[in-house]
């Protein structure tokens, strides 16, 4: 089953259009006359199409009749696919997201750019389960041999603290355990 959706909101005409080629579209269709008619909750990959400018983050204002279906369609595949690129190049980071086109981390309107091993070093300890030591960072985020005495790990877990507080005035995001480093 199609999990990207078109939320035809108020909008009778188009939506009467577009369900007579139903079979066609490679998405499912449904109307509202209400945005509490919506479970957003229930919708994972969903666009609203309207031709009123509404307060809803994910839309597409059509309002120039006639609409030329075709264009229509193909705008709205190719929302569908920037909104699943999005998706998939930001990654939850507890309260934070992280964006690993830009490596930019942000909450809310904050954001803060990250070097390639800071996001390395966030991606790896956000994907443990358990604390991470400073070895097995050594030999994963780094490639380094474990025994090598060297405090890269620490140098820059530190580092990386200090940018996080400075910009999200967080001191606990990144914590620090007898067994290791844990988000």
């Amino acid at each position: 089953m199609n999990n990207q959706t078109l939320v035809i909101y108020d909008f009778k005409v188009l939506y009467e259009i577009l369900s007579e080629i139903e079979n066609y579209l490679n998405f499912n269709l449904i109307k509202i006359n209400k945005l509490k008619e919506l479970n957003f909750n229930s919708l994972e990959n969903y666009l609203i199409i309207s031709d009123k400018k509404k307060d809803v983050e994910e839309q597409i204002i059509v309002n120039k009749l006639p609409v030329d279906i075709n264009k229509l369609i193909e705008n709205i595949n190719i929302k569908f696919l920037k909104k699943k690129y999005s998706q998939q190049s930001e990654i939850n980071l507890g309260n934070y997201k992280l964006n690993l086109n830009s490596r930019r981390m942000h909450k809310n309107e904050i954001s803060l750019n990250l070097t390639e091993r800071e996001a390395n070093i966030l991606i790896f300890l956000n994907n443990a389960k358990k604390p991470v030591n400073i070895s097995k960072l050594q030999t994963e985020v780094w490639g380094h041999n474990s025994k090598l005495e060297t405090h890269t790990v620490e140098t820059h877990i530190y580092r990386l603290r200090k940018k996080i507080n400075n910009i999200f005035n967080d001191k606990t995001f990144i914590k620090s355990l007898k067994s290791g480093y844990i988000i």
